[in-house]
């Protein structure tokens, strides 16, 4: 029987997010459609880490406690570098289980595949099973990573009360900043330097993995 088609990543965010338009109360798409707005105004897309820049290295535990290097991935090819809220949010999961889906095909070309959350090491653990992960989940506890590629923002006020009402983002972190990356993937070749970057104020559009696969196809060209 012939393979059947998957289906687009952005078709799954897109029907999350159609639901969530199709039920959520007025005030609380509201309050969200206002901290998307104050994240754009912000210019963080503008002064992340853009293509051709050097990315920064890192070292950061993963779900079981090993450290895991950038520079050390790097010797082995390309790193596909991506970021997640959490397991708290569900445009995050399904683009983690995406990518856990394409995972082969990303190897294939020579890549590696690197996700990183300011989750707890305990909560990341629990993401990655939750979601039968086989690539690299990464705690940068506290964003500090993610600040040096520029990608973190601080909540609005009424998004940071909602989150920390509705699922404890306190917990999940363990710190009370209300600080979250941007919907960003970078990827990056062998010699540090980002060679495409996904950088988006809504968390509901991911980089889509056929595109970043389409992109390690013309780094070995």
């Amino acid at each position: 029987m012939p393979e059947l088609t998957k289906p687009t990543l952005k078709s799954l965010l897109d029907a999350k997010k159609d639901d969530f338009d199709a039920h959520a109360p007025a005030d609380k798409k509201q309050d969200y459609a206002e901290g998307l707005e104050a994240v754009e105004k912000s210019g963080i897309v503008e002064t992340a880490k853009q293509v051709g820049d050097l990315a920064p290295n890192f070292t950061l535990n993963n779900a079981i406690g090993k450290a895991v290097s950038l520079s050390e991935y790097l010797k082995k090819g390309p790193v596909v570098l991506t970021w997640y809220r959490g397991g708290w949010c569900p445009y995050c999961n399904l683009t983690l289980q995406r990518l856990q889906q394409e995972l082969n095909n990303i190897q294939a070309e020579g890549a590696n595949l690197l996700a990183l959350s300011p989750e707890l090491p305990d909560n990341s653990m629990n993401t990655a099973e939750k979601n039968a992960l086989k690539f690299e989940v990464l705690s940068d506890i506290g964003n500090n990573v993610g600040k040096t590629y520029g990608i973190i923002f601080k909540l609005t006020d009424a998004v940071a009360e909602r989150y920390q009402d509705g699922f404890n983002l306190h917990g999940f972190n363990g710190d009370t900043s209300d600080e979250l990356p941007l919907a960003a993937t970078y990827i990056i070749n062998q010699n540090g330097e980002i060679t495409y970057a996904f950088l988006e104020v809504d968390y509901r559009k991911r980089a889509e993995p056929a595109d970043l696969i389409n992109t390690l196809k013309n780094l070995k060209e």
